[in-house]
């Protein structure tokens, strides 16, 4: 009963649109209150959800983010997808999931990518024809190549809960990430064909457009080749490896671009140090949830449960990836992984599942929430930056949310496209 109480409170929170961090908050309190544990655990516990060295990459990345943005990178790194994709069917939404998956190595958060594209592109597509529902829906599906993209903010945490390798987790969802990239294109395109969405170039770049182009992008394109160079030899860790990234970040922007001046870098630092609080305050209440969960054992007892009624690996991950799927219309990604990524982990691992593979299978279940109604956190956040109606949003991104469930059905059960390059390069 001490349990069931929590989570209805939980359940009621949610319902009622409640915040998510203090949802989950208020359900922990609940238990504490009810029980007869001191109330000066639970803030232990909180405090304790946060006493690690790995989650200072959080905010150091999300910073390294923050600044490219206000660095001026953005608006090379367009000129440069343009060049790549301009002469592509629907050559801007193509541009757009482009530059999706080259901001995905820098800012770490589909959020944050899918605002600052509803800012810097969909005005432009709909200034050129566009319907402003398409344009949303590209911009909401683009960003989520973004947590799966190294160093997506979601991979840290996941590594860190669950004591995985973050550096594999990074090289894990490379190929993925690019995959989807290339899929998505592909149903730009086909989109695109039938509405009479033109190209915005004449004919394909010479190499030597797009070499003069790559100039002023090759920089910011050496960040996340930096960071997982640095991680896998050795020269630093993945926290140490956020900070590197803030000095390069803020290096090409004051000294490089020379975009930045101290006005922007307050306000790039202030907008890191509220993003980064948000994520934080998360993890915080989440982790003493969890602790809750293990002192009455519903994690043993789950998995109890699971491995009595499912006796196939394949059945299993079917099994999670409906769950999280439906969860993730209703709860913020990164609360579903703290909350049950450490009770799923090692009954995945039970069933012989690489423990990167089922990080990174996810990872990705999450970020497809996140534009999922009635609650997704992208979905929201673009749609009220471009003032397109909901039912319109849906209508629109209802073909990519298909290829994104077709896409978490080849990661699932095509391990090799997530193991294959870790393994490569730190060995089986």
């Amino acid at each position: 009963m001490s349990v069931f109480i929590p989570i209805i409170i939980l359940l009621v929170l949610f319902s009622l649109g409640i915040p998510v961090a203090f949802c989950i908050f208020f359900s922990t309190l609940s238990y504490f209150l009810m029980s007869d544990l001191p109330m000066i655990m639970l803030v232990q516990r909180l405090a304790g959800g946060l006493e690690s060295v790995t989650l200072l990459a959080i905010p150091f990345f999300i910073m390294a983010g923050v600044f490219m943005n206000h660095s001026g990178i953005s608006e090379r790194l367009l000129k440069f997808c343009e060049v790549l994709t301009g002469h592509l069917n629907g050559g801007l939404a193509q541009v757009n999931v482009a530059l999706s998956t080259l901001m995905g190595g820098l800012s770490g958060s589909n959020i944050a990518d899918a605002a600052m594209n509803s800012k810097l592109l969909v005005p432009q597509m709909v200034a050129r024809g566009y319907s402003a529902s398409f344009s949303s829906a590209v911009t909401a599906a683009g960003s989520l190549i973004t947590p799966i993209i190294p160093p997506g903010i979601a991979m840290i945490i996941y590594g860190y809960v669950n004591n995985v390798s973050i550096g594999r987790l990074f090289l894990a969802g490379v190929v993925p990430g690019f995959l989807l990239c290339v899929l998505m294109m592909i149903l730009v395109s086909i989109i695109s064909k039938k509405r009479g969405y033109l190209p915005i170039r004449e004919k394909r770049a010479s190499c030597k457009e797009i070499i003069f182009s790559a100039k002023d992008a090759v920089l910011a394109l050496m960040l996340p080749i930096i960071i997982i160079g640095g991680i896998r030899m050795g020269v630093f860790t993945p926290t140490e490896a956020g900070a590197i990234a803030v000095i390069y970040a803020l290096g090409l922007g004051m000294f490089v671009y020379r975009k930045m001046d101290f006005r922007k870098l307050w306000l790039a630092t202030r907008e890191s140090a509220l993003g980064a609080a948000n994520v934080l305050l998360i993890i915080c209440v989440a982790v003493g949830f969890s602790k809750f969960l293990t002192w009455e054992r519903v994690p043993q007892s789950l998995a109890s449960w699971i491995t009595q009624v499912v006796d196939s690996p394949l059945a299993f991950l079917m099994i999670v990836n409906v769950t999280l799927l439906v969860l993730g219309m209703f709860l913020e990604g990164n609360a579903i992984m703290i909350v049950l990524a450490p009770l799923l982990a090692p009954i995945a691992h039970s069933y012989g599942v690489d423990p990167i593979h089922f990080g990174i299978v996810f990872i990705f279940n999450g970020a497809i929430g996140t534009i999922t109604p009635p609650l997704g956190t992208v979905m929201f956040t673009t749609c009220s930056i471009t003032e397109v109606p909901i039912e319109k949003f849906i209508k629109d991104v209802l073909p990519f949310w298909a290829l994104l469930v077709v896409e978490l059905l080849l990661l699932t059960y095509i391990p090799a496209i997530t193991t294959t390059l870790p393994n490569l390069v730190y060995g089986a």
